[in-house]
């Protein structure tokens, strides 16, 4: 995905807008097993997808638990470190050679007090952030491993011939 659909996911945004944003996305690239965000560390990035898998997990007692699979398109955000400057809960992972957009928080926070479109664009992607974290509370709470499970067939079909899954 180039910067321009991944910006489109969140939201369309006017072209001077836009070029505003680009500017401030930088490509890079980590191998498969990279650690791009940890827990209990304020994060400064936020990162977009452009090719690859990651996994978001948590370690409790001793063990790694997964509770997100991101790939291309998607957002890898520490909401807690992007909202209030503080330490992250969880991890994430490469699980494949990645290439993403960086965007640091405080440029994107500079842009929100200048440009109206871009507020409006990072209201949008808070707000799909949200849905999502939503989403993973009521399949843990609600849903068995199975229905866990064919959700990811339906709904991420190319995940399992990409990740092994536990």
């Amino acid at each position: 995905m180039n910067a321009d659909a991944l910006i489109d996911e969140i939201a369309v945004l006017p072209a001077e807008s836009r070029e505003k944003l680009k500017a401030c996305l930088s490509e890079v690239s980590y191998p498969k097993g990279h650690v791009l965000l940890r827990a209990e560390k304020v994060e400064s990035g936020i990162y977009f997808i452009k090719k690859g898998i990651v996994r978001a997990y948590a370690n409790q007692n001793d063990n790694e638990i997964t509770f997100w699979f991101g790939s291309e398109g998607q957002t890898i955000i520490s909401m807690k470190s992007y909202v209030e400057n503080l330490p992250g809960y969880e991890n994430i992972e490469l699980l494949e050679d990645c290439e993403l957009l960086e965007l640091k928080t405080s440029d994107l926070k500079h842009l929100f007090e200048t440009d109206i479109h871009i507020a409006n664009w990072g209201r949008k992607l808070a707000e799909a952030e949200m849905i999502k974290s939503e989403e993973l509370i009521i399949s843990r709470q609600f849903k068995t491993s199975l229905e866990r499970y064919k959700d990811i067939i339906q709904y991420q079909p190319d995940l399992l011939k990409r990740v092994q899954l536990g």
